[in-house]
């Protein structure tokens, strides 16, 4: 896994550990932390922007599956 891919996961977990916040509390922990809304709003985009990049680590784990069941097909 690269780095960017580990930033992105880090920043997605904190993304969906808001959410769970604001779900259960109505409490937005990123509004909290920053009052400035630009400063928001340019956290929002790196958090949306690293949900993307993680989309790629789903089809990268089933490819790697894939291509190890092909290799060895004993392991079916």
């Amino acid at each position: 896994m690269s780095t960017i891919q580990r930033i992105a996961l880090v920043l997605t977990i904190i993304g969906a550990l808001n959410w769970g916040l604001i779900g259960l509390f109505q409490f937005d922990l990123v509004a909290a932390l920053f009052d400035s809304p630009a400063f928001q709003r340019l956290i929002y985009s790196l958090v949306g922007l690293a949900g993307l990049i993680n989309i790629g680590l789903l089809f990268k784990n089933a490819n790697a599956t894939e291509r190890s069941t092909e290799a060895n097909p004993s392991r079916t």
